[in-house]
């Protein structure tokens, strides 16, 4: 994790620019046709205050009368745009290691709560290819001296709970989509030949492409199989060697992809999918550099990224260049030393509802578990676990972005297409339709007390949101 700022700034400059921020056109799909009237009853779920995703006294549609206001939003299906892979957040070494702390019945109802399709339902999820900054030691599967034919390749490390935890999982949810991400190659193909920090070598890169060729086929002889890669977790930076990390210029990484790493799977008959760049809103120039060098894209045309630096709207600058790029939204976790640790929903819907709004197809948080004070941790943040699990109690606590993660991944399902939802000032809102045809829509309000009104068709409800709050409503 990139930390140049502090969480708060992090989720402030994140959110600008989100309340009321029109559907952008290269995206999309639209349909001359008039939206029809909702069909079927309405549902409305509410955390605020006291109340959890805590669903809300029956409500219904009316007939709607006179122009839209100006804090009215206006739902258009007629228009539609990305579609939704799914929501989750990442199974870090240190993460595994804290559920496997559980004991075996605590964790496997924990895991329905989490995982289960007819629960939160979390389904799209990050490992990492070695050790992150949130490990519980500083490893890859192939330390020591250079050994470019990687005869001393071994995922030993992950076979005591990291693989055990990957499997329980996916037993509890099989749709769970797994994507990969490594913080350092091993320490022998850097110039600094260190697992921190440090820069890739050319000369390992066709070692490096054979080297996710075995951790793919490793984790796949395990009953794991991971659906995504990306080459390098945030490649603009090395941490300044106080953590496992790995910088990539830009030509490496394109280079890496279209001579050595897509080539490579192309010859084994690897399957998986590339994801490049993996770091911050700002490196949308660099994301489009990389999708037009030459064979880039024979190989992958997806960007993840990461929201600590910039202005989600940035992204939108690379399906302006390529429309039909993919964009995943693959890392950002809260901040444990933050008094609103576990209240800050509002905020993070905020964010979430800017990112999809802006192209993302998936939303990825860091952490999916820690202890109380944000361990194990080899890094220097202080970050938290979408879940808390007190290392001596075993007692389990949800963050505010817990609960804001799962008002959207409750609800929406994979296939589903954001639509055009238009309007409401400052009240940050999208709307989403499912493959069965059901719809929702998602409202955050972090300002003051106030009625919101919903506009389908010639159909309007109005849902009442005190401060702090986030609202999903179904029909």
């Amino acid at each position: 994790m990139q930390k140049l700022r502090n969480r708060r700034e992090f989720l402030k400059s994140s959110a600008l620019g989100v309340a009321g921020l029109s559907s952008t056109a290269v995206l999309g799909k639209s349909d001359s046709a008039m939206p029809s009237n909702p069909a079927g009853p309405l549902s409305v779920w509410i955390t605020e205050g006291n109340r959890r995703l805590e669903k809300q006294p029956a409500s219904k549609w009316a007939n709607s009368h006179g122009a839209p206001g100006a804090g009215s939003i206006v739902i258009d299906p007629a228009k539609s745009y990305q579609p939704i892979l799914g929501f989750g957040a990442a199974f870090t070494d240190a993460a595994c290691y804290t559920f496997n702390r559980l004991d075996p019945g605590a964790r496997e109802a924990l895991f329905h709560e989490l995982f289960h399709p007819s629960e939160m339902g979390l389904s799209v999820c990050r490992t990492c290819v070695g050790s992150s900054d949130y490990s519980t030691e500083a490893f890859t599967y192939n330390e020591g001296d250079p050994d470019p034919d990687l005869n001393r390749f071994s995922i030993e490390h992950d076979r005591p709970y990291v693989l055990p935890i990957l499997r329980q999982a996916r037993k509890a949810n099989p749709d769970l989509f797994l994507f990969s991400s490594p913080w350092t190659p091993p320490g022998w193909m850097k110039s600094n030949k260190s697992m921190l920090g440090g820069n890739m070598q050319r000369h390992y890169m066709a070692s490096y492409a054979n080297y996710f060729v075995k951790f793919l086929r490793a984790y796949e002889s395990e009953g794991v199989v991971v659906n995504a890669i990306t080459v390098q977790n945030e490649v603009d930076t090395d941490q300044d060697s106080r953590m496992p990390q790995c910088a990539w210029p830009m030509e490496y990484e394109a280079d890496f992809v279209r001579q050595h790493l897509g080539p490579t799977f192309e010859k084994n008959g690897v399957k998986t999918k590339i994801w490049i760049v993996d770091h911050n809103y700002n490196l949308w120039g660099r994301a489009i550099a990389e999708l037009e060098t030459p064979d880039v894209r024979k190989y992958t045309n997806a960007i993840a990224w990461h929201g600590y630096v910039g202005k989600p709207e940035w992204m939108m600058r690379v399906p302006e260049a390529y429309p039909d790029v993919e964009m995943y939204w693959t890392e950002g976790g809260p901040d444990y030393t933050q008094p609103d640790y576990l209240t800050d929903w509002a905020n993070w819907s905020t964010m979430f509802l800017g990112i999809l709004r802006n192209g993302c197809r998936s939303i990825t948080g860091w952490n999916l578990a820690l202890d109380e004070r944000g361990k194990p941790n080899i890094g220097p943040f202080t970050c938290g676990g979408m879940v808390t699990i007190h290392s001596q109690t075993k007692e389990i606590t949800r963050s505010g972005q817990h609960w804001a993660l799962a008002h959207f991944s409750r609800f929406i399902r994979r296939g589903a297409h954001r639509i055009e939802s238009t309007g409401a000032g400052d009240i940050a809102h999208a709307a989403f339709q499912n493959p069965d045809g059901s719809q929702i829509l998602i409202l955050a309000n972090t300002g003051a007390d106030r009625a919101v009104e919903a506009r389908l068709g010639q159909q309007a409800t109005t849902v009442q949101l005190a401060p702090n709050s986030v609202a999903t409503l179904t029909w």
